[in-house]
């Protein structure tokens, strides 16, 4: 059964299957369609859940064992198989198709995936998938469509905007949806009267046109060190929030390990440029950043950021939020050796 994200509500609302796809390249909008699918399912008794990240050297019959195992508590549970490619391999393909015919009734499985093309969509394996759950594709908002996008997330909010306040949120965010919905966030905090004009998102999206977070992100990612201090140095004098810094850039982080992953595979940067929808304006910056790191490296970044949110918390209270951000934003801009 095909479900649209914007349909999907509702069908968990009507019935609850045994099978969930998620497909698609925008990871924004696909972590939502999982959320809600999570959110529904913890409601309905699904109390446990078992990850698995599946690349080339994982061993399915993992996936086999939690199907077959029973909870000590009696609980139902959700089994998310969260793959790096969109291709589950023979063996893949042999235990998905074997799981839907043995799958417990206390289970549910959440399959998510790249974007699947129409080639795969034909074969055995996920036909056998779709024809017991839901295949819920995640599309891209192309920038034709992305005004519209940011109305309704103002909307989505309690607020209404002005053609020219959501014309500006559009080509400030070149795409970033993360970064869209971070700033109608922040708006609706600052609102008074629940409506938006272009001021208020020409002068939230940026305090200073010269020092702000979307350009300390593109100049570490073309690698010019001494601009990423100067930057940095002015969001501190600011009194800029190092929580919404340390988020923005680890979200940034997050993505460029989901690219460089598919070149370690064997990806060309120009195809994983395309399938990651990177605006032509930041591809340069982009794939420079890609030569400079590979996805170990990143993943050390992934880890190092979510060790600033604690300090920034007040959960760990060695080191300074600051200087940890300097020193991981200037090796972001920097080749590690």
């Amino acid at each position: 059964m095909k479900i649209y994200p914007d349909k999907l509500q509702g069908q968990l609302a009507r019935e609850i299957l045994s099978f969930y796809i998620v497909s698609g390249d925008e990871l924004l909008l696909v972590q939502e369609s999982c959320d809600l699918i999570r959110d529904e399912l913890r409601k309905a008794g699904f109390s446990e859940r078992d990850l698995f990240h599946i690349d080339n050297n994982f061993e399915w019959q993992q996936v086999t064992y939690s199907n077959g195992s029973m909870s000590l508590f009696a609980d139902k549970k959700i089994i998310e198989l969260r793959m790096s490619s969109a291709k589950p391999g023979k063996e893949g393909a042999v235990v998905l198709t074997k799981l839907c015919a043995n799958l417990s009734e206390d289970n549910c499985i959440l399959l998510v995936l790249p974007r699947l093309d129409a080639a795969t969509q034909r074969t055995k394996w996920f036909k056998t998938l779709e024809g017991i759950g839901g295949f819920v594709q995640v599309w891209p908002i192309d920038a034709n469509q992305l005004p519209r996008w940011i109305e309704n997330r103002f909307k989505r909010v309690g607020l209404t905007a002005s053609r020219e306040a959501v014309q500006a949120l559009a080509e400030r965010i070149e795409g970033n949806l993360l970064a869209a919905v971070q700033e109608i966030e922040r708006m609706k905090l600052c609102s008074i009267t629940g409506h938006i004009e272009i001021d208020e998102v020409m002068g939230g999206v940026a305090d200073s046109a010269r020092y702000d977070v979307f350009l300390l992100i593109d100049a570490a990612l073309e690698g010019n060190t001494s601009r990423v201090v100067r930057i940095l140095d002015g969001l501190y004098l600011e009194g800029a929030e190092p929580l919404f810094l340390n988020n923005m850039l680890a979200r940034e982080i997050r993505n460029l390990s989901v690219m460089a992953h598919k070149i370690d595979q064997g990806q060309s940067v120009d195809a994983v440029l395309r399938s990651g929808r990177i605006w032509d304006k930041r591809k340069a910056p982009v794939a420079a950043c890609l030569r400079r790191h590979r996805a170990t490296d990143l993943e050390r970044m992934q880890s190092r950021f979510s060790r600033v949110d604690l300090m920034v918390k007040g959960l760990e209270d060695t080191g300074r939020p600051w200087d940890e951000l300097t020193t991981m934003v200037v090796e972001l801009s920097q080749s590690i050796t």
